[in-house]
């Protein structure tokens, strides 16, 4: 075992110790709202992992499923983050608006001369605003996965080419937003993502084991089938992040208790934009009823789903509650929370005010 992977398994084991977490069924826990709130998702299926942090307590972590013998595996090395990697590349980029290497505003050709003359700003690219291609629109390979995230080809050069034109105040999901970010990063620092990463928000949040995996890497991690290495590096800067759900409840308390950004950095990270479907900068925002709770709740939201994974990462920042969860259930239904129903908000809404 290396020297990470040790320090890896013993954090992820105090933080299994620390917040009650068990390899039992939801049957076996303590009665407390975040138990109820698994057990009641584990009673409507899911058969994933849920992560839950509450203010000045350790992390409370279920591990789904009927293989406790999984539950090391998945605390250690974890579950791709999809497109939670978003999340973090936003974070990545506003850290640089506040050194003042980088402005919302910046002009994106200027620093990836391909773009030169496309108008594009860094704030169009968080908001996906683009007029970039999408890498979703490309033919399926054999397995069904659109050939950009498997063909190895060079994808900045893809990333950079024309797409579908923009209407003005209009936005459209597109994961080369992200990978052209990715680069931008690179330019302006002179710094590779990995170690802009690991010294960014890794050494800020404590991280355990989460980094962007390579194509012939053979890191285990939950639920892993040959060929998904593969498939999740050609994301990258969009979705390519492995790591245990420990590190993104670690990630969302060092957003919350400003270990990552500033106040006014972390405002406009979570200036969300009502006529985009309150979409804010690599994250959605928005106020939502919760039962049991007095008033609407402010939830930031991130979802991921690649191939047959699913992932959430929900703040809610004015109670000082994260909640993560992970599954290989591409079927599962969460619900959506603003709606006031689903299973997610009935977790929310158990875990917050129940």
């Amino acid at each position: 075992m290396t020297a990470r992977a040790s320090r890896g398994a013993a954090l992820a084991l105090a933080f299994a110790l620390g917040g009650c977490a068990s390899l039992l069924g939801p049957q076996d826990f303590e009665d407390t709202p975040a138990s109820r709130a698994y057990a009641d998702l584990a009673d409507s299926g899911f058969t994933g992992d849920v992560a839950v942090s509450l203010p000045g307590e350790p992390f409370t972590i279920y591990y789904g499923g009927p293989e406790p013998e999984a539950a090391g595996e998945h605390a250690i090395e974890g579950w791709p983050w999809a497109s939670v990697t978003e999340q973090v590349v936003a974070v990545l980029v506003m850290r640089e608006v506040e050194n003042g290497t980088l402005a919302l505003d910046s002009n994106v050709g200027a620093i990836v001369p391909r773009l030169r003359g496309r108008g594009l700003t860094v704030e169009d690219l968080l908001r996906h605003r683009s007029d970039l291609p999408n890498p979703d629109d490309t033919p399926p390979d054999d397995q069904g996965v659109p050939a950009f995230y498997t063909d190895g080809g060079d994808a900045l050069r893809f990333c950079t080419g024309q797409g579908a034109a923009r209407e003005e105040g209009t936005w459209s999901y597109n994961n080369c937003d992200y990978i052209v970010l990715g680069e931008v990063l690179e330019q302006v620092t002179d710094t590779s993502l990995d170690l802009l990463l690991a010294q960014g928000v890794g050494l800020s949040a404590d991280w355990i084991n989460t980094d962007f995996i390579e194509a012939g890497s053979d890191r285990a991690f939950a639920k892993a089938r040959p060929g998904d290495a593969r498939i999740l590096a050609g994301y990258g800067a969009s979705g390519a992040l492995v790591g245990p759900l420990d590190d993104m409840l670690l990630f969302d308390r060092a957003l919350m208790e400003g270990d990552l950004l500033g106040d006014e950095a972390l405002a406009t990270l979570w200036n969300a934009d009502p006529d985009a479907g309150h979409m804010a900068l690599g994250q959605w925002v928005f106020e939502a009823p919760l039962e049991g709770c007095e008033g609407p709740q402010r939830i930031v939201e991130r979802n991921g789903a690649i191939g047959r994974y699913r992932v959430r990462n929900i703040i809610l920042p004015d109670l000082g509650i994260a909640v993560a969860l992970a599954t290989d259930q591409a079927e599962f239904d969460f619900g959506e929370i603003w709606s006031g129903s689903g299973a997610m908000h009935r977790l929310l809404s158990t875990v917050a005010c129940g």
